[in-house]
């Protein structure tokens, strides 16, 4: 195995220690949603929170767009996991004062947006005060062909849909002081749940499936882990809406999906298979014995921020 292998950092080592801790009353830790076999199907439920000063500035982005962005991250777990959406909870923190009030309706909005869009439906929630705006969003879908981190295999090849390099392009920019071309901004502030790619992946063999939240590099690390298998990344492959293939590498909150797929897949007409979504898919790597992510660029091995950690 040629490369450098990158672990999954230290979030995955903490839910490692919270479900040691917890013991068989917590048995799925780990994975992008939790999987409910209920009626002849799956219920399938995931929760994810966004933090100000964290995930958003509200000078950055209107009220409108961190709602959008905050459901978004919670429905993308839904799409990694083969799941459709059924509509979902949120709880919301924001600070004292009239002036929040309004905030708040248009963070509702920008939440509606995005379950309208992915025909889904706002069950209820919460309203708490804080200190700072808090969006806490429970996404909860349904699944007939579920699938999580654990399934890839060597000899299992590595896809991942659409572009990267656009949140990380806006982030630079307004870390500089200065403002994001459109493209990057949109795919900041407004990024599409693969619902649609996900369920068609899960129904056409997908093994093993993420969302791209933490970085390509680590969250592919997710799958190796989980899977007991390593991963052999081809940064030249990386298909990129702006940037460079080594800042593709850690961008996070990309909201794409990677997923192992059979060495058959894509055979004779790889280019097609998506064409009904309008969405690329390309591949970028495989799977091998082995444990950890090998990236090579220009045939050599590189060695890469491993992505976002909370806790770094």
């Amino acid at each position: 195995m040629t490369g450098i292998p990158l672990g999954p950092g230290r979030e995955f080592d903490l839910i490692r220690a919270i479900a040691s801790r917890l013991g068989t009353v917590a048995p799925a830790l780990g994975d992008d949603a939790a999987v409910i076999p209920i009626g002849g199907t799956n219920l399938v439920a995931t929760i994810d929170c966004s933090v100000e000063g964290v995930h958003f500035r509200t000078d950055w982005m209107s009220h409108r767009e961190i709602g959008w962005r905050a459901a978004a991250a919670a429905i993308s777990d839904l799409a990694a996991d083969g799941a459709g959406l059924t509509g979902v909870l949120v709880s919301l923190g924001l600070p004292g004062g009239g002036e929040e009030s309004n905030a708040g309706v248009e963070i509702m909005a920008g939440i509606g947006d995005v379950v309208q869009e992915m025909e889904g439906t706002v069950l209820g929630g919460d309203i708490v005060r804080s200190d700072r705006v808090i969006i806490d969003v429970c996404a909860l879908g349904t699944a007939d062909h579920p699938v999580s981190r654990a399934g890839a295999r060597p000899g299992d090849r590595i896809w991942i849909t659409g572009e990267l390099g656009g949140p990380a392009a806006a982030l630079a920019a307004w870390s500089s002081g200065g403002q994001p071309a459109g493209r990057e901004r949109k795919r900041f502030v407004h990024p599409v749940p693969r619902i649609a790619a996900g369920l068609w992946l899960a129904q056409n063999g997908a093994r093993a499936m993420i969302d791209i939240s933490d970085g390509l590099v680590a969250d592919l690390g997710h799958i190796a882990a989980a899977s007991g298998v390593a991963v052999a990344l081809d940064a030249d492959a990386v298909p990129l809406l702006c940037g460079t293939s080594l800042a593709a590498l850690s961008s996070g909150e990309e909201y794409e999906l990677a997923v192992a797929l059979p060495p058959a897949f894509g055979d004779g007409d790889a280019a097609g298979l998506f064409r009904d979504h309008d969405l690329r898919l390309t591949r970028v790597g495989e799977c091998r014995d082995g444990s950890g992510v090998h990236v090579t660029l220009d045939g050599r091995p590189l060695e890469t921020p491993s992505g976002f950690d909370h806790f770094r």
